[in-house]
């Protein structure tokens, strides 16, 4: 999930439009699950989560988030990580679920681990960052059903 910055209402309508519609699909099984994250005390959106490219037969998907800076360090990508987890590998039994973060993010790769994700490959300037237009490197992680 590659997430502009600085998020603008604009953006935030797309995204909700985009999920609004997937979910309207007749699909046993989806491709994509996007949630939002909510804030406790606000009541408002404040970041988002999804399982992406979820393929059964191969039993995989990425998952992708991003969280308002405000809300950074507050255990909200911790919640939201571990209840996706959750659904990926009770109720989709996945046994693989995978992500690509930006090689300067190193707090998104403390979330990953903390889930028992690990580093398996890095991606040469893989991705152009919404942020800024740079191309990025990535940092590859994985996740197996049997260690988590």
């Amino acid at each position: 999930m590659v997430v502009p910055y600085p998020y603008k209402l604009k953006d935030a309508k797309w995204w909700i439009n985009k999920c609004l519609k997937e979910n309207k699909q007749k699909k046993k099984i989806k491709n994509n699950y996007n949630l939002i994250i909510e804030g406790k005390k606000e009541k408002s959106l404040i970041g988002g989560i999804g399982l992406m490219h979820v393929d059964i037969f191969q039993g995989k998907a990425e998952v992708g988030y991003w969280l308002g800076e405000k809300y950074w360090r507050e255990g909200y990508g911790t919640e939201a990580l571990g209840e996706v987890l959750k659904f990926a590998f009770n109720k989709l039994k996945l046994r693989r679920v995978y992500a690509d973060i930006l090689a300067g993010n190193p707090s998104s790769g403390k979330l990953l681990e903390k889930f028992g994700f690990k580093k398996e490959g890095f991606g040469r300037k893989a991705v152009r960052c919404k942020a800024s237009g740079n191309i990025s490197d990535t940092i590859n992680y994985g996740l197996c059903s049997i260690l988590y």
